[in-house]
């Protein structure tokens, strides 16, 4: 949603079962590789992936990480599925012992592990699309104020289907929050084209024109209260270390 506002993370429901009624969960795993050893780690995760989260709802894509204090970091990133599909993972026997003796040896014990609750409402996936790139922005929520804070996606949501109805984007809250770690929610851009990070801001003039003269600055003030700092990551795709590819049908959202 340009660069003044949240532009994040992860990837869309597009799989989930018709009339389920548990939300979508997107697991993301920020993988630190050992420098010496990215040859060996990115063979373990491809031939990984391949056999174990190749198809259905553990498919998982692998994302590398190319700005930013985590540059250099795989994000390895798996769903949508919902908890109660947790407890079944991994489908195939072999898998642990699989990621234990072909990829865990190749990392360093500086990972992260994220869980995000999609929003499907608040998001938009109006066309079939790749997901080359990711321009991931998150955000840390002032302490008891994520209901005040979540109360203006509704504006921002307004806005984006309004002015840009096709573009792909999604939100997303942090499951397991941390007031020491932050990143409480998200807003994810996939696009296919660097270009498209290049384009002119015109979000605010299109927030007032949604929402009325001075909407903006009250929503900024709102936001200010709410919210105490950002983190954006441009995330690649890595197609030949995934189990999904980038293709995203959006016929198959429910």
């Amino acid at each position: 949603m340009k660069k003044l506002l949240f532009t994040l993370l992860l990837i869309p429901v597009l799989v989930m079962a018709q009339g389920a009624t548990e939300y979508a969960v997107i697991e993301n795993g920020m993988i630190t590789v050992n420098p010496t050893k990215i040859k060996e780690f990115e063979k373990g995760v491809a031939a990984h992936n391949k056999m174990f989260h190749a198809a259905g709802t553990y498919g998982a894509r692998v994302y590398w990480i190319s700005n930013g204090p985590n540059v250099g970091k795989y994000m390895w990133v798996m769903g949508p599925l919902t908890w109660s599909a947790m407890d079944a993972r991994p489908a195939k026997a072999g898998h642990d012992e699989d990621w234990n003796a072909n990829v865990l040896p190749y990392t360093m014990a500086e990972g992260n592990q994220t869980y995000w609750r999609f929003h499907a409402a608040l998001s938009n996936f109006p066309k079939d699309f790749n997901l080359k790139y990711l321009k991931v922005m998150m955000l840390d929520v002032v302490p008891f104020k994520i209901e005040q804070f979540l109360e203006q996606l509704d504006k921002i949501a307004t806005v984006m289907k309004s002015k840009y109805p096709t573009e792909s984007y999604g939100m997303y809250t942090n499951e397991m929050p941390s007031a020491k770690e932050g990143g409480d929610f998200a807003y994810v851009d996939f696009f296919d084209k660097m270009g498209f990070l290049g384009r002119e801001d015109t979000f605010p003039k299109d927030f007032e024109a949604v929402h009325g003269e001075h909407s903006w600055e009250e929503f900024i003030s709102v936001m200010n209260e709410t919210t105490k700092g950002t983190r954006t990551e441009l995330w690649i795709f890595r197609e030949d270390l995934s189990g999904l590819s980038s293709k995203v049908i959006a016929m198959e959202r429910q």
